[in-house]
């Protein structure tokens, strides 16, 4: 029997956290961090690690990783959040160059921090492996690898039968490999960064719901937090906060996760490499082989709510689980009968231009990063670093990023939004199928559908 909804597959197999205490009562800090995702605790651990002396309080609603940062594809990759040709524009080519190798190097600080720490993750640096299964597909995948070369993003193109040798998915006709990526298991790296993040003396209230942000104050039901610097890391729960109900758009992605694999199937498939996995369909897939055998595997689903709803349990409609099985089956047949042991959803933030971005107003004291678009495991330890440096009054070429004080206009009022973006989502869908029943050129509906979404 499949578990839907609740903990994510990575919180369950940790087991249900034991709660911090909530905020009791009014208090001042320095520094008032909202939100104990990666955004908010790395921020919390390079301060902390940079100014010892620093008071640090974070606020979490439920518990630390709750969101899409124990809900993940566990994908520690160089994938940039935004547009590269968009930040290249607007601040320059060599700006755009600076944050995709910075990304490139977060992918081993990352790994840094957990071997100095002691967090067992489960990462494995196996690199990125992207599939083509059409010649639609293909083309594309081609023209991204080319497109990566002039950001110094180096990919390797491999032909059906070199790609199969990594890992046998059934029909590909093409991929790129990058060394530049790691798996990971998401809840053990945001539950083992919390525990070093609250043993170096950052408070972290669970718990603890915040109704509003304003200049150097944060509400919630429990008191009022005053601090120098807010921080604000709430990715895709920022629309429920008032004034921010249009930043950011809630994007919903689903998961599903096998039984254990017996080894006669690995056998088949191989995957030995540890690498994760996605492909160059309109309406992507992402996967990786967990530490005990089993895949992962994920999806938009049903990718957006009326009025930028929220829900808190994660469940995933069953008609997606299917979806995602099927996506399964496609690549990997063998596995028409293996179970679905676990469902589930999370929300990640994607800003109207779909760039990420980082900020700090002095005058206020209001701080701000996030809008990550599917690719916060490796960005969010990016802003972290960066807030410190911008925090501390520091100038560094983290401070000098172009996603630093990026700014971009709402999303439309609904009904727009609903419409544009279920219409966006039904465009790649037919686009897909389009191309899966022999079509040998991009579709001209993914075309229309990227003009809609703004990519």
């Amino acid at each position: 029997m499949t578990i839907n909804g609740g903990l994510s597959f990575w919180q369950a197999q940790l087991g249900s956290p034991t709660l911090r205490a909530p905020l009791r009562s009014s208090t001042a800090v320095d520094v008032c961090v909202v939100g104990a995702g990666l955004t908010g605790l790395w921020t919390a651990y390079y301060l902390k690690r940079a100014a010892p002396s620093l008071t640090i309080a974070v606020l979490e609603r439920e518990f630390a990783g709750f969101g899409a940062s124990g809900r993940n594809g566990g994908w520690l990759s160089a994938l940039v959040a935004g547009s590269l040709e968009r930040y290249a524009e607007r601040r320059g080519v060599s700006a755009a160059l600076a944050l995709q190798r910075t990304m490139i190097e977060a992918i081993d600080e990352v790994i840094g921090v957990t071997e100095r720490e002691g967090i067992d993750a489960d990462i494995v640096k196996g690199g990125v492996l992207r599939v083509a299964r059409s010649a639609p597909q293909l083309d594309r995948l081609r023209k991204s690898v080319a497109a990566a070369e002039r950001w110094h993003n180096r990919y390797e193109l491999l032909s059906g039968d070199q790609a199969r040798a990594r890992i046998n998915v059934e029909g590909v006709v093409g991929a790129s490999y990058s060394v530049n990526g790691a798996r990971l298991h998401p809840a053990k790296l945001v539950r083992g960064l919390a525990d070093v993040v609250e043993q170096s003396g950052v408070k972290i209230y669970e718990s603890t719901p915040v109704t509003s942000i304003r200049a150097h104050h944060v509400v919630s039901p429990w008191g009022v937090v005053t601090a120098d610097v807010v921080v604000r890391a709430t990715e895709g729960f920022t629309s429920s906060l008032a004034g921010l109900h249009r930043r950011w758009l809630p994007m919903n992605s689903s998961m599903v996760v096998t039984a254990p694999l017996p080894d006669t199937a690995w056998d088949r498939i191989g995957w030995r490499g540890m690498e994760t996995l996605g492909d160059s369909a309109h309406t992507f897939m992402y996967a990786q082989r967990t530490a005990d055998d089993r895949i992962a595997l994920g999806g938009r689903g049903v990718p957006y709510r009326f009025g930028s709803r929220t829900d808190s349990d994660g469940e995933t409609a069953p008609a997606t689980v299917r979806e995602l099985r099927h996506v399964m089956t496609q690549f990997f047949p063998m596995l028409g009968d293996v179970a679905i042991d676990h469902a589930w959803s999370g929300v990640l933030g994607v800003p109207r231009d779909w760039c990420a971005s980082v900020s700090l107003d002095r005058s206020t004291g209001l701080c701000a990063a996030g809008g990550y678009v599917g690719h916060g495991v490796t960005a969010a330890n990016v802003a972290g670093r960066t807030i410190r440096d911008l925090v501390l009054g520091h100038e560094t070429d983290l401070t000098a990023l172009p996603w630093v004080d990026w700014t971009c206009r709402t999303w439309e009022p609904e009904p727009l939004r609903w419409l544009g973006v279920r219409s966006m989502y039904l465009a790649y869908r037919a686009a897909d199928r389009a191309e899966a029943r022999g079509a040998t050129s991009t579709s001209r509906i993914a075309l229309v559908a990227n003009r809609i979404s703004g990519q």
